[in-house]
């Protein structure tokens, strides 16, 4: 059968969805050189007639991006999750908030900060379907009581704060693209996109808080481009705006920001962390087996702004080892560390 490639597809879901192998795409659409080649949304694709393979590898080995993430919000609803947009990236695709639970401290994750680091948005939207999946049961999640626990506090989850450069780093650019000529620029011409973490425009969106955001400027490059640009001035891209904004208007008790990779944590900033963060941060790396560090040496991300601003515990988890963007197979390592952390975290409101 043939089949049009839809926004948000690469040859490994193509597979899945039809019960083959990303190597029998390769056999049967010669145009296509490997299984990391990108797919542009139009493009026809041969699909073989075999015998459909039973994949029960549900959560290791695809990808994760906007387009996955708009069909999980039905049935996030539908498990009890609340959503609101709560802003617009460039490309004008929805910045979605979820929130599950009742408690009276509310705490916050988020995570697709960076654009190849699509790997902590699939992350977190499992952990919120296994939570809500054992409220609903009254059933333990890893011996923690999350009946229990979501009583106690309202756990916020934006789980793709960079949806256009993820779609970019996981379809590339074709000429039909709003940002083609602006991105080619930035990218040097070049068409592959693995390197690329910060949004549609590059900027990267963990640089571009008031938080010694001058000095951080000062030491990243000064103009676009693919990571580390902290735009011309703090909080000018609309997906920082969308999370400032929350921020402000939540009375978050502490943060956990998701980032890849390298299994660590980053829990203070310039001092400024309240005592109770080193136990916190102990606790989170007992959970994980991630080792707690104090600082990164930089400026300008959301976790030092929190600190900054409220003198509360924020928390930087950089998920996964190797080299961005991990491998797909990388996630099942990344589950099993990290739904421990996130566990864990949803506890650190108890002394």
């Amino acid at each position: 059968m043939d089949y049009v490639v839809q926004h948000g597809d690469t040859i490994a879901k193509v597979a899945k969805k039809h019960g083959v192998r990303p190597f029998d795409l390769l056999l049967f659409n010669q145009n296509i050189q490997s299984e990391i080649d990108y797919l542009i949304p139009e493009q026809l694709l041969h699909i073989p007639s075999l015998n459909n393979i039973k994949d029960n590898r549900e959560n290791s080995w695809t990808e994760y991006g906007p387009v996955d993430l708009e069909e999980d919000i039905s049935i996030l609803k539908s498990m009890g999750a609340r959503v609101e947009i709560i802003g617009y990236s460039v490309m004008k695709k929805p910045i979605y908030a979820f929130s599950i639970g009742t408690g009276k401290t509310s705490i916050f994750y988020s995570g697709g900060w960076h654009a190849n680091e699509w790997h902590t948005t699939k992350f977190l939207v499992q952990f919120m379907k296994e939570c809500l999946v054992a409220n609903k049961e009254e059933s333990l999640l890893y011996q923690y009581n999350i009946v229990k626990l979501l009583s106690e506090v309202k756990l916020y989850i934006v789980p793709l704060v960079n949806p256009d450069g993820v779609e970019l780093v996981l379809q590339g650019i074709y000429e039909e693209h709003p940002h083609y000529k602006e991105v080619l620029e930035i990218n040097k011409g070049m068409k592959r996109f693995d390197h690329w973490s910060s949004n549609i425009r590059g900027v990267d969106l963990n640089h571009q808080w008031p938080a010694g955001w001058e000095l951080e400027a000062s030491e990243s490059p000064q103009k676009p481009w693919p990571r580390h640009f902290s735009g011309k001035a703090p909080l000018t891209e609309p997906e920082v705006k969308a999370i400032h904004r929350l921020t402000l208007r939540t009375d978050f008790r502490y943060v956990l920001t998701f980032h890849s990779q390298g299994q660590v944590i980053y829990w203070g900033y310039r001092g400024l962390e309240p005592r109770e963060s080193e136990e916190m941060v102990n606790r989170l790396s007992l959970a994980s087996s991630y080792t707690p560090v104090h600082t990164a040496d930089s400026d300008g991300g959301y976790k030092d702004w929190f600190i900054q601003e409220t003198r509360r515990p924020g928390f930087t988890i950089e998920v996964g080892v190797g080299v961005n963007p991990l491998a797909k197979h990388a996630y099942a390592e990344i589950w099993s560390n990290a739904s421990m952390l996130a566990l864990e975290g949803l506890t650190l409101h108890i002394k």
